[in-house]
């Protein structure tokens, strides 16, 4: 299965919006600063997830 999901940072103030195939790992990343943009908003809370069939291009 894949995820689309939204993430949202109270200190930055800005939404995220990604999809992936492990949500549990995925946001657990970006939680560490995986990515440039991410890491400034650290901690990101989950207020958005939907789960689709496989398949979807463009999920990690």
């Amino acid at each position: 299965m894949a995820w689309f999901y939204i993430l949202y940072s109270k200190k930055i103030d800005k939404y995220y919006v990604g999809a992936c195939t492990d949500l549990d790992r995925r946001l657990y990343e970006h939680n560490l600063g995986h990515s440039k943009f991410t890491s400034t908003g650290v901690p990101w809370g989950l207020v958005f997830k939907d789960e689709y069939p496989s398949g979807i291009t463009g999920a990690d």
